[in-house]
């Protein structure tokens, strides 16, 4: 799948501000950047800066009065179906010490909260048939409703309101699976297909010695989404922080197939 990305945001800036970026697709082995460009008009310099876990990068601007940013690129994603059923259970003792921080809470992801819960109703699943039966319960249990939420929502709200976009749905997901004993984190990305066009959220589950991809929406699937960048949960992988106060003109994001 290649896919063509076009994205603008045009913010404004109360006095001066530092902004972090993270809206450039990652170069990875599954997904090759083709082209890419990244336009700030801002009179201060970019610095660019490695993303967490070494995906992607982010850029440092300043911005002051009107903030705007373009990003176009075309991607290639070839990236073998995700058959989460077949994936072996590994137990927590045996992870690498770098998944440790996803079997953790985290600020929108109290996956403690969650332990009882995925006890009582998947027990004696481990896994990748717990992660696929993770995955259909959101699907089914949440409704996609704009507005429902906001940028202070957890996902124990989310579990509680039954209701969320899909940065509410890669929490929630992500909490259930580290309750499961399954290292899970946030993954921002493009994707075409996504209803309203917008940044999209996914999760990530290590299962059998690899990373995962999963949209709990269904609005896509492993092998139409481009990564920007991962992450504990929304702290990590916003597409814009603004170290001051900001406020919206226009944004759009555009995901077109070009196969």
């Amino acid at each position: 799948m290649r896919l063509s990305i076009d994205v603008r945001l045009d913010y404004g800036i109360t006095g001066d501000a530092d902004v972090l970026l993270q809206i450039e697709a990652a170069a990875m082995a599954d997904q090759k950047i083709e082209s890419e460009s990244l336009t700030l008009w801002s009179d201060s310099p970019i610095r660019a800066v490695r993303g967490e876990d070494g995906i992607g990068q982010r850029c440092w601007s300043r911005g002051h009065g009107r903030f705007t940013a373009e990003y176009k690129a075309i991607v290639a994603v070839k990236r073998e179906r995700v058959q989460l059923e077949l994936y072996p259970a590994t137990p927590p003792r045996m992870l690498d010490g770098e998944l440790t921080p996803y079997l953790m809470p985290s600020r929108y992801c109290p996956s403690d909260r969650f332990e009882g819960f995925v006890a009582r109703e998947f027990g004696g699943l481990e896994g990748g048939p717990l992660a696929a039966a993770l995955t259909e319960w959101v699907y089914q249990s949440l409704d996609y409703r704009c507005g429902s939420s906001s940028g202070e929502t957890t996902a124990l709200d989310t579990f509680a309101s039954r209701s969320g976009v899909c940065r509410d749905y890669s929490h929630l997901l992500v909490s259930l699976a580290r309750a499961g004993g399954i290292p899970a984190r946030c993954v921002s990305a493009y994707a075409p297909g996504v209803d309203p066009p917008d940044f999209h959220a996914v999760a990530e589950l290590w299962l059998a010695g690899d990373w995962r991809l999963i949209d709990a929406t269904k609005m896509a699937t492993c092998s139409d989404i481009a990564r920007v960048c991962v992450g504990r949960d929304a702290t990590d992988i916003a597409f814009m922080t603004v170290f001051g106060q900001a406020y919206l003109w226009e944004q759009t994001v555009k995901v077109t197939p070009l196969d």
